[in-house]
């Protein structure tokens, strides 16, 4: 049995329905429309009702998958309360909905986080989704590392990843090491990977699955990127 929080679109949905494929139930929480639970993962009594129906429905959890999406706003716009909205959602929510379930996974338990390349790289004006993957993926090896013998823990790093399965040409793909931009069953496999018995010798470990974007060095005048103005052209 598969938790998996905002899983009413986009890569959320992919991980349900491989999941699905492989036989198992799964339990959906999202602020979208869907067929098991609508509600704020911000709020602490959305997120206790929600495990209290979970456990009620199936009585424990195999998986764990800490997929929902944090705000994105920066520094310029972004309040004190977006910012601390953001946080609830991509940090503090996968925190209690662990420590929740924590007496009830089964035995081979796991969770994966997912936090996203700006863990280790960033854009202007993101800082409060960036923030909340940085936090998401220090979170888990701290999990990985309390939860030992009982649930492994990883984090997955995507990059981009277009969730409408768009195929890109020209400069979109080759700037890709990989020669494509990621789509959501590049991330929703390594989920399902990560929660198999294959994975069993691997916790407290991040995956970044960006077809090598973030292992490119790019300079000056390098594959024809130039910088003119102190901007990247």
């Amino acid at each position: 049995m598969a938790v998996v929080t905002g899983g009413a679109r986009g890569i959320g949905k992919a991980i349900v329905e491989e999941f699905q494929k492989e036989g198992a139930a799964v339990c959906v929480i999202d602020l979208l429309p869907n067929d098991y639970f609508v509600g704020d993962l911000a709020d602490q009594t959305v997120l206790e009702d929600f495990a209290r129906k979970v456990l009620a429905d199936h009585g424990h959890v195999d998986y764990l998958i800490n997929n929902a999406l944090p705000l994105m706003k920066g520094i310029d716009d972004c309040t004190y309360d977006e910012f601390n909205y953001a946080l609830r959602v991509g940090v503090t929510a996968p925190f209690y909905l662990s420590k929740l379930f924590a007496p009830h996974f089964a035995p081979g338990g796991a969770i994966v986080n997912i936090s996203s390349s700006r863990d280790r790289m960033s854009q202007p004006q993101t800082e409060s989704y960036t923030a909340a993957k940085g936090g998401i993926a220090a979170l888990t090896h701290a999990l990985a590392v309390t939860f030992r013998g009982k649930v492994r823990v990883n984090s997955i790093s995507p990059g981009w990843i277009d969730t409408d399965y768009t195929v890109y040409e020209g400069p979109d793909a080759i700037q890709q090491p990989a020669g494509r931009v990621g789509n959501p069953l590049d991330i929703a496999n390594m989920v399902l990977y990560l929660c198999s018995d294959k994975a069993g010798f691997l916790t407290g470990e991040n995956i970044c699955i960006d077809g090598g974007m973030t292992r490119q060095m790019i300079y000056h005048n390098d594959f024809g990127w130039t910088l003119q103005g102190g901007n990247p052209e």
